[in-house]
């Protein structure tokens, strides 16, 4: 998982850098300060990347001493810092466009050129190619810090949205369409950090995992020979992991090594159908019966 995130989030910062330089000069010689100001979002991209990267090698440490369960919540925390990242460049850019609305200054009397709304295109096309890449690694991989990652791409896709609205806009003689784009993107940007820092908070606080999950445990183990009933069945997220604990009924005449045995295949098959699970828990309390 960790080279596989790391590998992905390298393409990220490099593809980040080449669309920045990119459209920072398309706003220079096209006279667009939206374009300038969507090449400065998309360097912030490569800072929050860099947190990702970070994030991922600290979560997928070793076991130590000092922690004996692993490192996956450092992962959490990546996710709430990139968040947090989103929140505030969302915030930003909502400002900005009600700041421009209230006072009538909708932007450069200079009209842009073709050259950033022909920018505005290639980066909304190569953003969301970057989006959907990057989230289907980490629903491959369960991972929140990289699906936060992915949000920040779509936030740079629907700032480049607002850019091209604005520019066409202009060019058109309707200015104003620039800053009301703008705050309909700071409303979708905001939305995807609050899920994003929400998830991160679930996965921090013990979150059980969801009813579909836990019910599919649960007839996995009932379909197990020798297992009579379930008498506990807890779940809970540890990161990207996924803690199990188990009591199940057996027959109590039985020979502590058959019961261990049914123990043990209840627990392999738990691990070997859901990957994700790091520790489970299986405990046989005797059937009354």
């Amino acid at each position: 998982m960790k080279n596989v995130a790391v590998r992905i989030s390298v393409i990220s910062i490099i593809i980040n850098i080449l669309l920045s330089a990119g459209k920072f000069v398309a706003g220079i010689i096209g006279n667009s300060t939206a374009m300038i100001s969507d090449a400065v979002h998309s360097a912030s991209d490569v800072f929050s990347t860099f947190i990702v990267i970070i994030g991922v090698k600290a979560a997928n440490r070793d076991s130590d001493a000092s922690h004996q369960y692993g490192h996956e919540r450092l992962e959490c925390i990546a996710s709430m810092i990139l968040s947090t990242v989103l929140f505030v460049t969302g915030i930003g850019i909502g400002l900005d466009g009600i700041r421009k609305i209230t006072s009538g200054s909708y932007g450069d009397l200079t009209i842009p050129t073709m050259l950033p709304l022909i920018a505005a295109i290639a980066s909304i096309i190569i953003k969301e190619w970057m989006y959907w890449f990057t989230m289907g690694a980490a629903k491959t991989l369960d991972s929140g810090v990289l699906m936060a990652d992915a949000w920040h791409h779509r936030s740079d896709s629907l700032s480049s949205i607002g850019s091209f609205i604005g520019i066409l806009g202009a060019r058109l003689g309707y200015p104003v369409l620039d800053p009301i784009a703008s705050v309909v993107i700071c409303c979708f940007i905001i939305k995807a950090a609050y899920d994003i820092f929400r998830d991160a908070i679930a996965k921090l606080t013990d979150r059980s995992c969801d009813e579909n999950t836990v019910e599919t445990i649960r007839e996995l183990i009932l379909r197990q020979d020798g297992v009579l009933g379930i008498d506990l069945l807890k779940t809970r997220l540890f990161g990207s992991k996924i803690y199990i604990d188990v009591e199940i009924r057996a027959k109590g005449s039985q020979s502590l090594i058959d019961a261990h045995n049914i123990a043990e295949t209840v627990h392999d098959t738990i691990e070997a159908e859901f990957p994700n699970v790091k520790h489970c828990m299986i405990h046989v309390n005797p059937n009354e019966q």
